[in-house]
């Protein structure tokens, strides 16, 4: 079964701290159970070149919330840490990205789940396929790596900090 997994970017401020302080609020929540976490990259600015680059990742986790209790949840955690509107694919201190909630597809002007442009962006694909190389497209049905191999971004991505190391700030 596909997990419930999120992408985490941010371009503003300091980087390294708006993740440690996102991946600390995703873990201390009651309502949501941290269970697996990619490394952090540095990649290029999608959409809108003129900005600075964004560190990602991608995480699973568990939780009892629906699809849409759960984007109300993480829009809060946003908030709190800092995130203010700008505009589309616009620089963000936080952003905090439904890619996938088990093989559920939701197409809701609220929320699409999978994430309508997973399968179109290497920076989700790469920390995803590191925690969830078994992942089904449930929509595409297709793996992470026809995926992949079917990408065309071809914007810049490069390892900053290894899982292992983050792993063990969090425990």
């Amino acid at each position: 079964m596909v997990g419930i997994y999120l992408g985490l970017g941010t371009n503003l401020g300091d980087r390294l701290s708006n993740l440690n302080q996102c991946l600390g609020e995703l873990k201390s929540h009651c309502a949501l159970q941290l269970i697996e976490i990619s490394s952090i990259y540095e990649t290029e600015p999608y959409g809108i070149a003129d900005q600075p680059y964004f560190y990602n990742l991608v995480v699973e986790i568990d939780t009892h919330l629906d699809p849409f209790r759960l984007l109300k949840t993480i829009q809060q955690l946003e908030k709190k840490i800092g995130r203010f509107e700008t505009y589309r694919w616009g620089p963000r201190v936080i952003d905090i990205d439904i890619l996938s909630y088990h093989n559920i597809i939701i197409e809701h002007t609220e929320l699409i789940i999978p994430h309508k442009q997973l399968h179109l962006r290497r920076f989700v694909l790469i920390p995803l396929r590191e925690i969830a190389g078994q992942f089904l497209h449930p929509k595409l049905k297709k793996t992470i790596e026809q995926m992949l191999i079917e990408c065309q971004d071809s914007g810049q991505i490069k390892l900053v900090i290894q899982r292992e190391k983050i792993l063990k700030r969090l425990i």
